[in-house]
């Protein structure tokens, strides 16, 4: 799954841009999943997660207190992405997500260093920044090629694995075209892998580890098992 946020302050379009965009992007034959943050607890019938609403669309909706697909307490939009399954997830707010690149909605063209933060694609609106490619309502189907072609998605474990400290750092990098998806180790170990519902899990190498060794040490007790290519499937 790829993934793109859409950040901006409070009125300044981000709920019409995600519901265009996730039109669009659906449009040109892509499935589509969206998050919302809110501060305000969650929207019902009427209000803007009822506006994001489709078929075979899933809309997972974020706030202080509870979180749709309804469970009580606060969880964290990582730890429900394996029951999300598209090709590309719009993530509605979450300014501090820093594992994924963004689309800026801008109410004053001040505001774009301060939202931007190394991750910004590109501006959406009557507000644009110079730096950064501009798109409108006549651009949309533009805007949904770019997110097709330059929206990814990292584990956010900041497990400094890889050359930079944080996942921050990378997708910086790969934001400024100098990086890759394939820079981060937590998603690209050698040989080893774990996905849910199609979608991989993120595994620093410590815990790769462990469980690479584990499931190793189980095997080779059992006859029939020889070094090679171990697929295993579970089904809950």
């Amino acid at each position: 799954m790829k993934a793109v946020g859409i950040v901006g302050y409070k009125k300044s379009g981000k709920t019409t841009l995600t519901a265009k965009l996730a039109d669009a992007l659906e449009a040109r034959g892509r499935t589509v999943a969206i998050a919302k943050f809110t501060h305000h607890g969650l929207d019902k019938d009427g209000t803007d997660t009822a506006t994001f609403a489709a078929p075979n669309r899933t809309v997972i909706g974020l706030g202080p207190d509870e979180t749709a697909i309804f469970w009580g307490g606060k969880r964290y939009l990582i730890d429900l992405l394996p029951l999300a399954q598209a090709d590309i997830l719009l993530v509605e707010g979450g300014k501090d997500l820093t594992w994924l690149p963004r689309i800026l909605c801008l109410k004053s063209a001040s505001e774009a260093e301060e939202l931007d933060r190394g991750l910004a694609l590109a501006t959406y609106g009557d507000v644009a920044a110079p730096y950064l490619k501009s798109f409108r309502e006549d651009t949309m189907d533009k805007l949904a090629q770019l997110v097709e072609e330059r929206a990814f998605m990292l584990p956010g474990l900041d497990c400094g694995a890889c050359t930079a400290a944080t996942c921050e750092g990378i997708a910086k990098s790969i934001v400024k075209g100098k990086g890759t998806i394939r820079d981060c180790k937590s998603v690209n170990t050698d040989g080893f892998s774990v996905t849910v519902n199609g979608a991989p899990i993120g595994l620093n190498p410590f815990v790769e580890r462990i469980i690479r060794s584990s499931i190793t040490g189980m095997l080779s007790e059992l006859k029939g098992y020889a070094p090679g290519e171990v697929v295993i499937t579970l089904k809950n």
